[in-house]
């Protein structure tokens, strides 16, 4: 670091010298040296202070942004803590992990999380022993180091979006006294949406080089559960569709479809069907963005692929549920069992474009999906069928930079607590023949076009030590969505 900022100072001095040799010197022989030690200046400062510069210029506000955002369905009070001090409290022995699909334990709780842990990857499962999940959220809601947050999908893109002073925000989703609290006097809550008692999500979170038993964390992440049984019938969807004639939003956002898998297969797919038909009933003229969660059964994801999707223009999705759902659908590479570190640009990008190739709009398809925003821990893409969408340069930078400051806990990004970890080449796809890039900090927006489909892309300045790793899909996706401008069709 010191041999850097030694540098730097050397050429400001040496600019400095120009300065005053300039008359001394012909005109062109100063331009050139100028540019070359200017040039030199901005080289020498770091990667992520690069990107931070050229995001800046390139997050620039839609010509035509949204005014009034109705977002629900899913609501509830996040109790935060560390998963290892949860399980150490509930007396919980190291076991070898397990991905199980539903909790009934503490048990089947330690060895999921491990699981989870093991991987640094991020998941959601629902717990489901009532009397065993009260006495687990009293321990952690109790514990000296838990925190209590706004929580929900639902919630938390609406109380992002709710810091922007010139947006009207409507919340529709199970809301009790608690997250009534807690949510920013921007946001509006329709008197059917409010309950007496709040539902309560657990949020364990480790952090990179965390250790528990012999499992050590690659990176920072965290494993979310409850027992949720409002939010998992989505019993506010049909309140939240009805509030909307008289809220008159310009953007919809919905989410909490994944909480349904608590449900038998019967009631789910039931639900399911009612869902589509309350959604069906939302204003065409209204673009509608679907916010994905982790999920582990493939039949209901592709019911949903195949029945919610149509009836939405932009999806939202961190790489687990990217690659679950190109498995569950068998789209490409759905071999692929999990991911072995930084997911692979081509892969991703290979998945995306199959998504909106064979489920978003087509002149031979009643579909309306056109907008796909995949965001990983190193770097997010934006994917959109040519026509439709506007900004999305700014729109995926400004989620990237919200990915950073949220981790952080910081206004604007401190180029001194987060590295660039995105790959620096990359190919664009491994199913055609492929584009290789290589990754200009001083240019990271990077853009692609395939078969009338375009792609953005940027890195991520990850947080070395982050404060909170819980909602930034959240408020990835939001930041994303408050970027982009929907074309009039």
């Amino acid at each position: 670091m010191w041999q850097r900022s030694v540098c730097v100072g050397l050429l400001a001095l040496a600019l400095g010298y120009l300065c005053v040799l300039g008359p001394e010197l012909p005109p062109a022989a100063l331009r050139q040296l100028s540019a070359s030690l200017l040039g030199t200046l901005r080289r020498a400062r770091s990667l992520e202070a690069r990107t931070v510069a050229a995001w800046q210029a390139a997050i620039v506000r839609p010509a035509r942004g949204w005014a009034r955002v109705a977002v629900g369905v899913n609501a509830c009070v996040d109790v935060v803590l560390s998963g290892v001090k949860l399980l150490e409290a509930l007396g919980l022995e190291p076991r070898d992990g397990k991905n199980h699909a539903v909790l009934s334990s503490g048990q089947d709780l330690g060895e999921a999380f491990t699981h989870f842990m093991e991987r640094g990857a991020a998941a959601e499962r629902f717990f489901s022993d009532a009397a065993a999940f009260r006495d687990i959220a009293r321990t952690a809601s109790e514990h000296p180091a838990a925190q209590l947050y706004v929580g929900g999908n639902a919630a938390l893109i609406g109380q992002k979006l709710a810091t922007n002073p010139d947006l009207k925000i409507l919340l529709c989703g199970p809301v009790g006294p608690r997250l009534h609290e807690l949510l920013d006097d921007n946001v509006v809550v329709p008197p059917e949406s409010m309950q007496e008692r709040d539902e309560f999500h657990l949020i364990l979170e480790y952090q990179a080089g965390e250790e528990w038993g012999q499992v050590r964390a690659p990176t920072a992440n965290r494993f979310i559960f409850s027992h949720d049984l409002s939010n998992g019938a989505l019993n506010m969807l049909e309140v939240f569709v009805s509030s909307l004639d008289e809220f008159q939003p310009d953007l919809v956002v919905l989410s909490g479809l994944h909480m349904m898998e608590g449900q038998s297969k019967d009631a789910r797919q039931r639900r399911l069907m009612e869902a589509v038909a309350s959604i069906s009933d939302i204003p065409t003229d209204i673009p509608i963005h679907l916010e994905l969660a982790s999920m582990t059964d493939q039949d209901f994801m592709s019911n949903i692929m195949h029945q919610v999707f149509p009836l939405v223009n932009s999806i939202g999705l961190n790489e687990q549920e990217l690659l679950f759902l190109t498995q569950a659908a068998s789209g490409p590479h759905a071999s692929l069992g999990s991911w072995s570190g930084i997911p692979d640009v081509g892969v991703v990008s290979d998945i995306l474009f199959w998504i909106l190739k064979e489920h978003g709009k087509a002149a031979e398809r009643a579909s309306d999906l056109t907008r796909i925003h995949f965001h990983t821990l190193a770097y997010h893409i934006l994917a959109t069928v040519d026509g439709h969408w506007g900004n999305q340069a700014a729109a995926v930078a400004a989620g990237a930079r919200a990915a950073g400051t949220q981790a952080c806990a910081t206004d604007t990004i401190d180029t001194s607590r987060v590295l660039l970890k995105a790959p620096r080449e990359f190919l664009t796809s491994h199913t055609e023949a492929p584009a290789k890039i290589s990754l200009n900090p001083d240019e990271p927006v990077v853009h692609w076009h395939r078969e009338g489909i375009s792609f953005h892309f940027t890195p991520v300045l990850v947080c070395k030590d982050p404060v909170r790793t819980v909602g930034l899909g959240d408020a990835i996706s939001a930041e994303g969505l408050l970027y982009s401008e929907a074309y009039p069709q």
